[in-house]
């Protein structure tokens, strides 16, 4: 992963602040077939989102109609045995929202198989979810057990020398604070003076909050940074004001935000501010083997979601509407190799 954060490890930590069902922690099958009679299994041209979330989302059914102008750019060994197989990289333990095992114990569910599952349908294929680790989330692309990533995966240019990207999310770092808290992060680190914000050891976040740290410091200013065992002992610290915010990944925020929301601990966004750093917006793609030929289908499938409105339904339902981006870019520029 970039510097921005270890991919799994970080988010994982972040997004179980509550504990998710005891199936969470046994994602043991690799593969979601979704003509199995899963929950996520629908009658074709529709799309089932949200299943078994845990409470993390709204189950919602989706009419996705197959885009045969779409469809036709895919190569022949996509089309060939009608499934798209579908990358993700969240064993062992999940990472809500993203992806993790349901409540059910068996259905792989979260933003990120979801938006793969509308995908699929747009491209009139079934989709075939193989779950994994994140290092053999890559192996899998590059043997071609699955044809493509979606799994919070970072555009990157190092990782273009291997992949191609087709970015349907922006990668954002985020401020959460108890609901009640009128501070909003202005998008500046001058916004955080006086703050005492709590963020995770060895992080992309905490690299960027100590640099902003010392310029407040060189101007007079001060900023706190408080460490935390792991995410209770944080929210507990936020609840009773000792901190004034938690500085982590944006979708274990929202994920935490989203199980408070009607509890005496509820929460909310502050910010966001990009995993990539001052200079580059971030983003999240899906993530094919070069030269593949998927990019392109894959990216006018999410722009044909976003059109006509199942992508904004789908950010709505895991409160990611935060990340949403305009339009879905191929190969836009990446982190930069000396920061990847």
């Amino acid at each position: 992963m970039p510097r921005r954060r270890p991919p799994l490890s970080t988010l994982a930590a972040a997004g179980t602040v509550l504990a998710l069902a005891a199936g969470l922690s046994a994602c043991g099958g690799s593969s979601t077939k979704d003509g199995s009679g899963s929950p996520v299994a629908a009658a074709k041209g529709s799309v089932v989102i949200g299943a078994v979330s845990n409470g993390a989302a709204k189950q919602t059914t989706l009419h996705v109609p197959e885009v045969a102008a779409i469809r036709s750019q895919l190569p022949k060994s996509v089309t060939a045995d009608g499934k798209l197989t579908i990358g993700l990289g969240m064993l062992p333990a999940g990472s809500a929202p993203l992806g993790y095992v349901g409540d059910d114990q068996k259905t792989v569910t979260g933003s990120e198989p979801d938006l793969g599952r509308l995908v699929a349908s747009v491209l009139g294929l079934r989709p075939d979810v193989k779950n994994s680790t994140w290092e053999n989330l890559f192996v899998g692309i590059d043997s071609g057990r699955t044809e493509a990533g979606f799994s919070n995966i970072t555009d990157t240019e190092e990782r273009k020398k291997k992949y191609e990207f087709a970015c349907y999310r922006e990668d954002n770092l985020g401020f959460e604070v108890r609901k009640d808290s009128s501070w909003n992060f202005d998008g500046t680190y001058k916004s955080l003076a006086g703050r005492t914000v709590a963020v995770g050891a060895g992080t992309n976040q905490e690299k960027l909050l100590l640099e902003w740290r010392d310029k407040l410091a060189a101007a007079g200013k001060k900023l706190t940074v408080k460490y935390y065992q792991e995410s209770n002992s944080t929210y507990l610290a936020l609840n009773s004001k000792k901190i004034d915010a938690y500085f982590g990944p944006n979708p274990s925020l929202s994920y935490h935000i989203t199980r408070t929301a009607s509890t005496p601990q509820a929460t909310r966004s502050a910010g966001t501010f990009s995993g990539a750093g001052a200079s580059l917006q971030g983003l999240i793609c899906a993530t094919a083997k070069k030269g593949s030929g998927l990019a392109k289908p894959l990216a006018e499938a999410i722009n044909y979601l976003i059109e006509h409105g199942q992508y904004a339904t789908w950010l709505r339902a895991w409160n990611l509407r935060n990340e949403a981006v305009k339009t879905a870019e191929v190969n836009p520029p990446g982190l930069p190799v000396t920061n990847s």
